[in-house]
């Protein structure tokens, strides 16, 4: 299990709230409303119908504490766990209406969060045998990109740039405008805080002999072949952080690593993954 401390509530709360207020529309859950008695409890299983890796229990924990905080929510299989089909991941007890009112938001998150953590698995063990570390891009769903950040992790992934702020990270369009590599390379060094990494993007070799002169933090290799990689890896000789993306996937990703980079990020991580399916079953589960 990938071991990764939880979020402060107050950065997931607000995505909670806004899923359950386009859940809930102006009337709330008016089948359980009306079908169930107020006074009726149970408690419900989640289990796992596929094998991966869980992640967003965290959401869906807050997911019920919003709507009712008499329902009792039980985690047996926590976050960044390797879980197999049938799998027993949490139960909750409480209100039976409560309980179907967070049920749809609490597995979409739970489900969005698992296939990314459970895809993100799948090209660590593609890449073992590499010293390369798998990362994520900002290419995350609008609103949601700190809990699919963290479900990178959950996956045993990095997670990259949090934000337009987290990092410099120089791309074709910005050397473009700025007038070519050097300008943009020059600009970036001279105004850059201390505290500040700064990235430059390459995609030919010759690209990048200019970039490595100036030695910055990192220097991404964009849609490079394979060749271009393993020819950049031996021109750098450790000097900078060397990093390859673009359309990286699980067929790709081994030959890649294999060229000898240090990062490799896959956006596919986050816009790509499928949603792991998930069930929350009344089916009576053994005490563990």
């Amino acid at each position: 299990m990938t071991k990764t401390p939880p979020l402060p509530r107050i950065i997931i709360e607000p995505m909670v709230r806004r899923a359950l207020e386009e859940d809930f529309g102006t009337a709330g859950d008016v089948t359980a409303n009306l079908l169930v008695p107020a006074s009726a409890t149970a408690t419900l299983y989640f289990k796992s119908r596929a094998t991966g890796v869980v992640s967003g229990l965290q959401a869906a924990v807050l997911t019920y504490a919003l709507i009712d905080p008499d329902v009792e929510f039980k985690i047996r299989t926590p976050d960044g766990s390797k879980i197999r089909n049938g799998t027993v991941i949490a139960s909750v007890s409480g209100p039976v209406r409560s309980l179907l009112m967070a049920e749809r938001t609490a597995l979409n998150f739970m489900g969005r969060m698992s296939g990314i953590a459970t895809l993100t698995a799948k090209f660590i063990a593609k890449t073992a045998p590499h010293k390369v570390r798998i990362a994520a891009t900002r290419k995350t769903t609008p609103g949601l990109r700190a809990l699919e950040k963290r479900a990178v992790l959950h996956g045993g992934g990095y997670t990259h740039r949090g934000s337009l702020s987290g990092a410099i990270m120089v791309k074709d369009n910005h050397i473009a405008l700025a007038g070519g590599v050097d300008k943009a390379v020059r600009a970036v060094m001279v105004g850059a805080d201390h505290m500040t990494k700064i990235s430059i993007e390459v995609d030919t070799v010759a690209q990048f002999k200019k970039v490595l002169k100036h030695r910055p933090d990192v220097i991404l290799l964009d849609n490079m072949s394979l060749d271009d990689l393993r020819t950049c890896v031996r021109l750098n000789k450790g000097k900078v952080v060397l990093e390859a993306s673009g359309g990286v996937n699980l067929r790709t990703v081994v030959a890649i690593a294999a060229t000898g980079v240090d990062v490799i990020s896959v956006g596919a991580l986050t816009h790509s993954a499928p949603n792991f399916d998930i069930g929350l079953d009344a089916a009576v589960i053994p005490p563990i």
